[in-house]
C-alpha cells in the first residue's frame, strides 16, 4: 500500500506536522479528485487511445468563494505553463472560485466547468454583478494520457468540486495527478502541513501545501538526502522532458497579499532542494491563499479593517520556514504514494522504489 513519507521513517524539516499532514489541516479547505483511467474508443469502435488524467479541486472554504473571498497571491518560478486567472490574482490580491488543477489541454473545459458551476451557485454573476475571475492550473501528462482525445470534461470539474471534503487528501496517482510522471517515476497529487507557534503569544497557525508534480529527470533527484537507495530492476522514465509542477500553499495565518506573496515564493525552495532547477520548460507555479479573512462581494461599506502580522515578528521566518519545508515533503510524498501506472501505448511508468 503506498504510504506518506513519514510512515517510511522519512522526516523532512524541523518544524511540526499537522494532524492529517496535508493541506486540509488548514481549516475549512477542501480538496476533491476526479481520477480518469479508461480505454477510448474511436469512431470505428476500436480502443486506440487511452484516458490518464483528472480534475483536482481545492476550496479555499465551505461557503461560497465568490461571496466570500479569500486573500491570494501567485508567484511565477517559470513561466512555461497555461494557467488561467492569475493576472486578477496578482492585480487584486484575492481568489473568488475554486483552484482548479488538470492537463494541460483539460484547461479549457476544467474552466467551462467550474464556471457553469459558479453561475448556478451565484446567479448574480455577469447579471447584476461583475464577471468571475476562475484559477485553474495544469501540467502535461501527454505520456500516460491521450491528451488530444480530450478526456477531461466540464462535468468532471463540476463532479470534482462536489466531491471536495476536508478529509484527509487522497494523494499520488489521483485526479490530476494521475498521468504525471516526477524524476521518472510515477508522481501526481502530494500534500503536507507545517505548524508554527509563537511561544510569547501563544498563538499558532497552519501552512498547507499541495502540489502537482510532474517535473525533473530521475538524476537529478537528490535521492541521497531522503537515505534512498536505487534499485535497478525498477526501471525509470530516461527520456523525460523539464515537465511542470503548481503548488498550492493555504494558510490561515492573517497576512496581505504582498505578505502572502513573499511566503509563497519560499516553496521554490523546497522544490529545490528535491533537486530541481526549474527548467527552461518547465511551468513551476505557485498559487497561494490566506483563510484568516473573509472579503464580502457585497458590501456598502467603504472602508475595511484587517489584522496582519507585523513584518518583522519572528513568526514570518517560521511561515517561510514552514512554506519550504511543506512544498519539499508535499513532492516526496506524491512520489511515495504514487502506483505504477499503465497508460496510452502501453506506457506504463513505475512507482519509486521506495522499500
Amino acid at each position: 500500500m503506498p504510504k506518506k513519507v513519514r510512515e517510511r521513517g522519512i522526516v523532512i524539516g524541523r518544524l511540526p506536522v499537522g494532524t492529517k499532514n496535508c493541506i486540509t489541516d488548514v481549516e475549512g479547505v477542501q480538496v476533491g479528485h476526479v481520477t480518469l483511467d479508461h480505454p477510448l474508443e474511436d469512431i470505428d469502435g476500436n480502443v486506440r487511445d487511452y484516458a490518464c488524467t483528472g480534475v483536482t479541486a481545492i476550496l479555499p472554504h465551505g461557503g461560497n468563494v465568490f461571496k466570500e473571498k479569500v486573500t491570494a497571491a501567485s508567484y511565477v518560478l517559470n513561466g512555461f505553463g497555461k494557467t488561467t486567472g492569475l493576472v486578477q490574482v496578482n492585480e487584486l490580491g484575492v481568489i473568488e472560485s475554486p483552484i482548479m488543477l488538470t492537463n494541460t489541454f483539460g484547461v479549457p473545459a476544467v474552466t467551462q466547468g467550474t464556471l457553469k458551476y459558479m453561475l448556478e451557485e451565484s446567479p448574480e454573476i455577469g447579471d447584476t454583478t461583475g464577471t468571475i475571475n476562475l484559477v485553474v492550473g495544469e501540467c502535461n501528462d501527454g505520456h500516460l494520457n491521450s491528451i488530444r482525445r480530450l478526456p477531461v470534461q466540464p462535468e468532471h470539474a463540476i463532479e470534482a468540486i462536489t466531491k471536495a471534503s476536508s478529509n484527509a487528501v487522497q494523494e499520488g496517482a489521483i485526479g490530476a495527478g494521475k498521468g504525471m510522471v516526477c524524476f521518472g517515476y510515477k508522481g501526481g497529487i502530494g500534500s503536507s502541513s507545517r505548524l508554527v507557534k509563537d511561544e510569547e503569544s501563544g498563538l499558532s497557525y497552519t501552512i498547507g501545501c499541495l502540489v502537482l508534480s510532474n517535473f525533473g529527470k530521475e538524476e537529478e533527484f537528490q535521492k541521497w538526502k531522503y537515505k534512498l537507495k536505487e534499485d535497478g530492476d525498477v526501471p525509470h522514465l530516461s527520456n523525460t522532458t523539464d515537465g511542470s509542477i503548481i503548488i498550492v500553499l493555504a494558510t490561515d495565518a492573517p497576512v496581505s497579499s504582498r505578505q502572502l506573496l513573499r511566503i509563497s515564493k519560499r516553496c521554490g525552495i523546497g522544490l529545490g532542494r528535491t533537486g530541481s532547477h526549474f527548467g527552461h520548460g518547465s511551468g513551476d507555479i505557485v498559487i497561494g491563499f490566506s483563510t484568516a479573512h473573509k472579503i464580502p462581494h457585497f458590501t456598502n461599506e467603504m472602508i475595511e479593517t484587517r489584522m496582519q502580522l507585523r513584518e518583522d515578528h519572528p513568526i514570518m521566518n517560521q511561515l517561510f520556514t514552514g512554506a519550504a519545508e511543506a512544498a519539499e515533503e508535499a513532492i516526496i510524498n506524491s512520489l511515495s504514494q504514487a502506483v505504477s501506472t499503465t497508460g496510452r501505448n502501453g506506457h506504463v511508468v513505475h512507482a519509486y522504489p521506495f522499500e
